[in-house]
């Protein structure tokens, strides 16, 4: 391996990141959540462990969320960040629910699908 091309690859990666914007990394997080979400409830071969593990990271994940919004540095409107709030307690709720077996997960791909829907049409996702 040449010196210029081992000088390619170790700059390479840290530069790609270093584009990446916080709504595109937000975006990232929620898409790979949604997936393991839509995938566990699709699939009832995968079992109880792997459901709970996916709405276990999705409820971090608003739990995240939910505390940003709250923060009085946000930057986002008040009225959405109190929609987001608002979500992330939903988002608890009807996770309790999928835990007892009351409710499937399919509200919950569909509010994170919304959410990475708004992400990207705002631009925001580049």
């Amino acid at each position: 391996m040449t010196a210029h091309l081992r000088a390619k690859t170790a700059y390479s990666a840290p530069l790609q990141a270093a584009i990446r914007t916080p709504r595109s990394i937000e975006y990232d997080i929620f898409a790979q959540v949604t997936a393991r979400l839509k995938q566990a409830g699709a699939d009832p071969k995968t079992g109880f462990p792997v459901l709970a593990a996916a709405l276990h990271d999705n409820r971090k994940l608003w739990t995240a969320l939910a505390a940003d919004v709250a923060e009085a540095g946000n930057s986002l409107p008040e009225a959405l960040r109190a929609q987001l709030f608002y979500l992330a307690e939903f988002t608890n709720a009807h996770t309790r629910k999928i835990l007892s077996g009351t409710e499937t997960p399919e509200i919950l791909v569909e509010i994170n699908t919304s959410v990475m829907r708004g992400l990207s049409n705002a631009g925001l996702t580049t």
